[in-house]
């Protein structure tokens, strides 16, 4: 186990780690192929299946568990994470750049998905029960403002270049100085992870592993009204998951198009830090919105805050405006309402992984998540193209009523997550 004082010099800076990568592959891309000229029905379609490895990462975790011991796992991928954001910063000039920069964002969002099992595991092991509870608000923290820093800062700072550079100069620089960062701190954790001794090679062979696996996976599908808590996993952020990517483009596309026309260090400001701070208010909020309450008394109230303020995107299409002040408060509205109402989606996974197999569990519904994430963005730049900006958003709220009907039809204990007093 690790003393205390080195905790505090780790655990932020790895789940820091941990976010950068995350943001970059699966909203900064957004903004950038779009400052790049690609189409929104393809941005949305190609950046959605950036998801892909996150769908997939419980059926690959038991290999991390299998090879190699965790701290070797999650240097690797700092390493890659860093050498592969370099490698963006150097594909953006050439005349092929969508798809080597495509190429790369694949091995990037496969690098940050093993990431993500590497620190989880290694936060585990190198924490005693104590440490553990002590550093989850920390650990969430600093997650969060790895958020800050990629979607806000990182835009902010591209926003800056591109006055003084052209477009893919702009974002090749910035790129870079998120792969240096990522160098730098795979540098720094390579001399202060503490080294577990219970972080070493599992001794079950791949056989019994897989067969373990395999049990696992099979008693997650047996559990009661599972059909109807499948729905509401992939369905609650019905809207949202065509919501996220199109709002990304809708405050950047020209207003020729029926966006706002803004520019990259308005969108990192409005979206990327007003936004993200909206959203960490919002859990928090909710957070103790449930442990009072539970999750019967809340649930339709977080259903409503997750749909409602997307009427947000819909007052902005028909009266397009580019005064900040409007703009970053609705912002503001919609991310504070979604980050409410998502701690009643995060408490219904962990209600579905009680019993056996918590972990593994959980992993399979973060899962089956990000596919419900997935899929819906695939299609939702084809139907923004489709439809335009202000049909588009009326569309989105007309899928709300998909939110309200995945959530009456689940079965829950009303109280769970109501702390005992």
């Amino acid at each position: 186990m690790s003393k205390g004082r080195t905790s505090w010099a780790w655990v932020p800076t790895l789940y820091f780690a941990e976010g950068l990568p995350y943001v970059l592959v699966v909203t900064v891309s957004v903004i950038m192929f779009s400052k790049m000229g690609v189409s929104n029905a393809d941005v949305a379609l190609y950046t959605s299946w950036l998801y892909f490895p996150w769908v997939i990462k419980p059926v690959w975790s038991p290999f991390v568990d299998l090879v190699k011991t965790k701290r070797w796992w999650l240097l690797l991928t700092q390493f890659i994470l860093g050498a592969g954001m370099a490698g963006i910063a150097f594909t953006l000039n050439t005349t092929d750049f969508f798809r080597w920069t495509l190429a790369i964002m694949w091995l990037l969002a496969f690098s940050s998905a093993t990431h993500d099992i590497s620190i989880d595991g290694f936060y585990m092991l190198g924490l005693d029960e104590g440490e553990q509870s002590l550093f989850v608000g920390i650990r969430n923290t600093a997650y969060r403002i790895a958020m800050i820093a990629g979607q806000g800062g990182l835009l902010m700072l591209v926003g800056f270049f591109e006055k003084k550079f052209t477009t893919p100069h702009a974002w090749s620089l910035g790129f870079l100085i998120a792969g240096g960062l990522m160098i730098l701190l795979w540098l720094y954790h390579s001399s202060i992870l503490p080294h577990p001794v219970s972080d070493c090679t599992t001794q079950m062979s791949g056989k019994n592993i897989m067969k373990e696996f395999g049990r696992t996976f099979i008693s997650y599908f047996k559990k009661p009204d599972i059909i109807t808590a499948l729905l509401f996993i992939l369905l609650f952020r019905f809207p949202e998951a065509q919501l996220g990517k199109v709002s990304q483009l809708f405050l950047i596309d020209t207003v020729e198009n029926g966006g706002l026309g803004l520019t990259t260090g308005q969108v990192g400001f409005a979206q990327g830090t007003l936004g993200v701070i909206g959203l960490l208010l919002g859990g928090i909020l909710g957070g103790i919105t449930l442990s009072r309450h539970g999750l019967k008394k809340c649930l339709w109230w977080m259903v409503g805050a997750i749909s409602i303020p997307d009427i947000v995107y819909v007052f902005l299409s028909w009266m397009p405006t580019q005064n900040m002040v409007i703009v970053s408060s609705c912002v503001f509205v919609e991310q504070l309402g979604y980050g409410f109402g998502f701690t009643a989606f995060t408490l219904f996974l962990l209600y579905m992984a009680r019993g056996e197999h918590q972990t593994s569990h959980y992993a399979i519904s973060t899962g089956i998540m990000a596919l419900g994430m997935m899929l819906p963005g695939m299609i939702s730049g084809y139907l923004q193209e489709m439809m335009g900006y202000r049909t588009f958003f009326i569309w989105i709220m007309g899928c709300c009523l998909v939110t309200c009907l995945v959530s009456a039809l689940i079965k829950y204990e009303p109280d769970f997550g109501k702390k005992n007093r």
